[in-house]
């Protein structure tokens, strides 16, 4: 092997580790935080369904969704997410459901079931609140895993929102491979998702 060549993929491998250890400060940081303004809304972005029933991840994100709702009384929520596969209802549907059958009025809820990104969730979360709300400059508070948090609201920033993030729990088994993942998902987000 050349000295360029080699001097070369030392200097690819010290960028990628670099941007690696980074971007994964950035995303625990930002599981982490607590500060809340009150919000207009509170987003809960879908995940994973096994037929109608939400899956771990997607119940810690309705258990904090749930358990701040009952404090906030007067705050809409949006549930955001299509129909997957092998998904029998859309995750939009399954999580009204489950706040519905936790205590949560229907008429606080306005479900999105389409979209099949975050990025979609949000922009298309957007779109049902302006329906509705002509206010320029929206507060959202947006329930995801800890993990998922500075992704979404680096896009929420994008789309012009002034987001929180209310962070779950992330189900034991998934912890590893979610940081993993997410780290390629917030390089592909800052690239593609405008």
């Amino acid at each position: 092997m050349s000295k360029i060549l080699h001097k070369a993929l030392t200097f690819l491998i010290i960028i990628i580790l670099s941007s690696f250890i980074v971007i994964e400060a950035l995303i625990l940081i930002a599981g982490r935080s607590t500060a809340i303004e009150k919000p207009d809304y509170v987003v809960v972005l879908g995940a994973r369904l096994y037929g109608d029933i939400p899956s771990p991840a997607l119940l810690e994100r309705l258990e904090v969704s749930k358990n701040y709702l009952l404090e906030n009384k007067d705050i809409t929520v949006v549930v955001t997410g299509g129909q997957g596969a092998g998904e029998l209802i859309s995750e939009g549907q399954a999580m009204k459901n489950y706040l519905i059958d936790n205590g949560i009025d229907d008429e606080r809820i306005i479900n999105e079931d389409k979209a099949t990104t975050t990025f979609e969730n949000l922009q298309f979360s957007l779109n049902k609140i302006r329906d509705i709300n002509d206010n320029s400059s929206l507060k959202v508070l947006i329930a995801t895993n800890k993990f998922h948090i500075f992704r979404s609201k680096f896009l929420a920033r994008r789309l012009g929102m002034e987001p929180y993030g209310l962070p779950a729990k992330i189900p034991p088994s998934i912890i590893i491979q979610s940081y993993i993942r997410e780290y390629f998902a917030v390089i592909k987000s800052f690239i593609f998702d405008r």
